[in-house]
């Protein structure tokens, strides 16, 4: 899961009854990442590598809603479906872009990052499901107005299986749900910090809302895993997660639902939650009627790394010792694919147990050993000598100094001493996921960053007692991530607080603590009364602040340590402090584990005017892949859309966006012409915003 920071909420994924996803045509994009697969693959030929430095804009659509979006829309019978920057839902005619319906939550939609939405089909019964706030929402596919039977007036609680230590707790969704039958399976976002609901997998009626099954990922006495947790550990206060965020995949014919779940939470302290802890980090294998567990693989034992499964798994057919084998492949931000036979959970190549260093952490157990496979090579560095320092920064000695003074190596356990995690909190492998071929090669972009994290001893509340009531919860829950003077970490994505009052105010900053904006979460279980003393802490404005020392305090649960937040390890400029690349797209041939190339992706024009060849950038969002021999993908800070040889590597063609486009493309056929479309909503990384989906087709 990407940190307590991100609270998306995603528009819901596509659902598609088993009917008539068999039924649908190739040239449709009918489900999130192309198919229940997640192989974001298209049999579509039109656009080749011969033809494809012909593309042209054949179409733009401006939302007049800037704002970064991550959405992989979805494209059935003609209308192409997609979500804004606040979670408006609309209909386009695919071939011309032109609106045929919108629609906006009375009282404004949700301010999280959505993904994409599920399509569903029943005969002339068709549904958009989408996410917001805490909630499941149904709408006519046909007219974009609301489906008043689905649930309460239209809408179903996302905590509605998740039990009582849920009740008031961030929960919200920004990956589509999966669908089988009349199913849909939602992954959930989570707090990570000690106040975490717990991740339970839960089964939503398309028709009702009501729920069909729940498995716990943390188990309850008598399932299977419970002995990995301190005892009763399923309804601690202060345990949670374990949640599957990145989405899932489905093996519609086996009825086989495969889940990658994400850290428990508290993230970066274990000590309350001793063991291996199952079913968190896992890829689990459920019957996808019933919810029951076929197998899982753990691929991160007691996790104190933010270590989440960051995308779907690929369910692929591979060739190995001249046998056909179905089989799932999962990549990770450690930069590793660990690939499974799909029915028996069997590794397909070797995985060994390698042993790990332990905690200096008082109170802390971390496992002894973790799981590494042997093949495939990991399509990341995994370890950041002094000569892999940043050759061209301008404070050389000050980034070498910074690296001699952290704790490096092999899942090195955080302490007080700033620990260099590479790959990064973002990986490796991100939210975008892998594309894969019927060949089995996988194609998989990768950031390589290094980040630096440390933990501080938590102050114990009669050490806030001269702390004011805003500043005492400013301490507790803002911190982190927007430092002890409120100053941020723009860098790393979590901006100033210093004079909002001048660029934002009461009501939006009270809505953004409430519901969480892009990567920060909301803190829905404070009180409205801490509420107004946060802000007038914020606003510099003491004599609100004084009355609203009123009521009692919200308890959090008390962990010993408390996370010093994500800090990339930069340049005096704000680039890596590691050598490029900084970026990479490879292609990995699933069958017998070896890289068949490896590409820089994207750049920095003003690094290469100087003479230094492309370094690769940040990338969020996944690459497609069609039948024609082609790959696409956006991603990249530099703000692109670029079209590679899927044999070789070689850049074919690349264009700017309006903005840059951090979501995974689109690509389908209507009226005979192929189209290429992408969300272009920016705003991460430090670029420009963006309202415009943009669509390429050939003359």
């Amino acid at each position: 899961m990407r940190r307590f920071i991100l609270p998306l909420i995603t528009a819901a994924t596509l659902v598609i009854a088993t009917q008539f996803t068999d039924q649908s045509s190739d040239e449709e994009w009918p489900e999130y990442l192309g198919g229940p697969d997640r192989n974001h693959y298209s049999r579509l030929t039109q656009i080749t590598p011969a033809n494809v430095n012909q593309l042209q804009v054949a179409w733009e659509y401006h939302s007049r809603d800037s704002g970064q979006v991550q959405c992989n829309p979805l494209m059935v019978g003609g209308v192409l479906y997609g979500i804004t920057a606040t979670n408006q839902i609309f209909a386009l005619d695919a071939a011309t872009g032109k609106e045929r319906w919108r629609f906006a939550q009375p009282g404004g939609g949700g301010l999280n990052t959505n993904r994409g939405l599920t399509y569903w089909q029943d005969q002339s019964d068709r549904r958009i499901l989408y996410a917001s706030g805490s909630y499941l929402y149904a709408l006519d596919a046909v007219t974009g107005k609301s489906i008043l039977a689905f649930g309460d007036n239209g809408r179903v609680s996302l905590r509605a299986g998740l039990g009582p230590t849920a009740k008031d707790k961030f929960v919200i969704s920004n990956t589509p749900g999966t669908l089988f039958e009349d199913l849909i399976i939602m992954p959930l976002r989570l707090s990570e910090g000690a106040d975490a609901a717990p991740g339970s997998i839960q089964a939503f009626h398309v028709r009702t809302g009501k729920i069909a099954w729940v498995f716990h990922t943390i188990p309850q006495p008598g399932e299977f895993g419970y002995d990995t947790w301190p005892k009763d550990s399923y309804q601690n206060k202060d345990v949670g997660a374990a949640n599957n965020w990145a989405g899932m995949a489905l093996d519609r014919k086996r009825a086989i639902l495969y889940v990658p779940t994400g850290s428990p939470a508290f993230d970066f302290y274990g000590g309350n939650r001793q063991g291996k802890n199952l079913f968190a980090n896992c890829l689990l294998a459920l019957d996808a009627r019933t919810g029951k567990r076929l197998w899982h693989y753990q691929i991160v034992h007691h996790d104190v790394w933010d270590r989440d499964l960051p995308a779907p798994p690929n369910l692929v057919t591979l060739t190995i010792g001249g046998k056909k084998i179905d089989a799932v492949a999962q990549v990770t931000k450690t930069g590793y694919v660990y690939v499974f036979d799909r029915v028996t959970g069997k590794p397909l190549f070797p995985i060994d147990e390698k042993p790990a260093p332990q905690s200096t952490v008082t109170g802390e157990v971390v496992w002894p050993t973790q799981p590494i496979p042997r093949m495939p090579a990991p399509f990341t560095r995994q370890f950041i000598a002094e000569k892999d320092l940043n050759p061209y920064a301008a404070n050389k000695a000050e980034l070498l100094e910074t690296y001699r003074k952290a704790k490096k190596g092999f899942f090195q356990p955080l302490s007080e001493t700033p620990t260099l995690v590479f790959p990064g909190a973002d990986g490796g492998a991100e939210w975008g996921g892998a594309a894969v071929d019927p060949e089995g090669i996988m194609y998989v972009n990768a950031n390589e960053m290094a980040w630096l994290f440390s933990l501080s001893p938590t102050p114990k509340s009669d050490e806030l007692t001269h702390l004011s009531p805003g500043q005492r919860l400013y301490t507790t829950h803002c911190v982190a991530c927007h430092g002890p003077n409120r100053q941020g970490n723009p860098t790393s994505g979590y901006p100033s607080l210093i004079n909002i009052q001048e660029r934002r105010d009461r009501a939006f900053v009270t809505k953004i603590i409430t519901n969480g904006k892009g990567m920060m979460p909301g803190f829905a279980s404070i009180s409205s009364t801490e509420k107004q003393a946060l802000v007038a802490f914020l606003f510099g404005d003491e004599k609100v602040e004084a009355t609203a020392k009123a009521g009692k305090e919200t308890a959090m649960p008390y962990v010993p340590y408390r996370f010093n937040g994500y800090n990339k390890f930069l340049d005096s400029q704000g680039y890596p402090g590691i050598a490029p690349p900084w970026g990479t797209l490879t292609a990995i041939n699933l069958n017998t584990g070896k890289h068949l190339w490896q590409k820089t992706l994207g750049e920095f024009k003003e690094l290469t005017q100087q003479g230094i060849a492309p370094t690769g950038t940040e990338n969020y969002g996944g690459p497609i892949v069609t039948a024609s021999g082609l790959l696409f993908i956006a991603a990249t800070k530099d703000g692109k859309i670029r079209a590679f040889d899927k044999k070789t590597g070689a850049i074919l063609w690349e264009r700017e966006l309006p903005a840059a486009g951090f979501a995974t493309p689109s690509t389908y056929q209507i009226n005979g012409k192929q189209y290429v479309v992408v969300a272009c909503g920016g705003t991460k990384l430090g670029t420009k915003k963006g309202d415009s989906y943009i669509a390429f087709a050939l003359p």
